[in-house]
């Protein structure tokens, strides 16, 4: 038997509206990303989900509360869920990086995997510990839907690690997953096929896309 899962990115904060580096740092959602909680919350209300998963971050965790609220779950909060900790990002934009530590945010774009950022987490780990933490979520609630609340770069990495996508390819494979909105796969029972991915980046509603992406040239994470 089959399991959904449902992969929801959190509520925007200010960091992230000014395209900042946020990682593991406590960072508030914004009125915007108040708004995107609430209306993923009416939008999984008119879907079916059994079980609703959670980043530890107090962004995901808030964006996750009107969501167990409508449904009536208890939150299940899982620490492998948590962001990539950025190291020397963390609160900066890519464009400040490439003034203030310009070799290394040369060598972060050209190969992320490789060359995160001084003080990061690898990507390869990050990559692993999501993937297993995902899996983990699929065969503890096997055959039901479960709704996944983390973060973009973490859940890009998982994405591509459990696609068959080479990890470090993540910034041009999926240059974005925007706030709130809703990513589907369904994962088999056999741990050693990829899951189906069954849809993309799908807005929850018209708050999602109220903070307009970033141009590419300066895209962090």
């Amino acid at each position: 038997m089959s399991t959904d899962l449902t992969l929801v990115r959190h509520g925007r904060t200010i960091w992230h509206a000014e395209n900042r580096y946020a990682g593991v740092s406590d960072v508030p959602l914004d009125d915007t990303g108040l708004a995107q909680a609430h209306a993923l919350a009416d939008w999984a209300r008119r879907q079916h989900f059994d079980v609703l998963v959670c980043s530890p971050v107090p962004r995901a965790v808030a964006t996750a509360a009107p969501v167990a609220a409508a449904l009536g779950l208890e939150p299940e909060v899982v620490a492998d869920l948590r962001e990539v900790d950025f190291g020397i990002a963390e609160g900066h934009t890519l464009a400040e990086l490439r003034v203030s530590h310009p070799e290394a945010a040369a060598a972060f774009v050209a190969n992320p995997v490789a060359f995160p950022f001084p003080g990061a987490e690898s990507p390869g780990a990050a990559a692993q510990r999501a993937v297993a933490a995902l899996r983990d979520a699929a065969a503890r609630h096997n055959g039901r839907s479960v709704l996944v609340v983390a973060h973009n770069t973490l859940l890009r990495l998982a994405l591509c690690m459990w696609l068959g996508i080479p990890i470090a390819r993540y910034r041009a494979v999926l240059p974005r997953l925007e706030n709130a909105a809703a990513t589907r796969l369904r994962v088999p029972d056999d741990p050693a096929a990829p899951p189906a991915l069954l849809a993309l980046n799908v807005p929850t509603s018209p708050a999602v896309t109220a903070d307009e992406p970033a141009p590419t040239a300066g895209r962090t994470a």
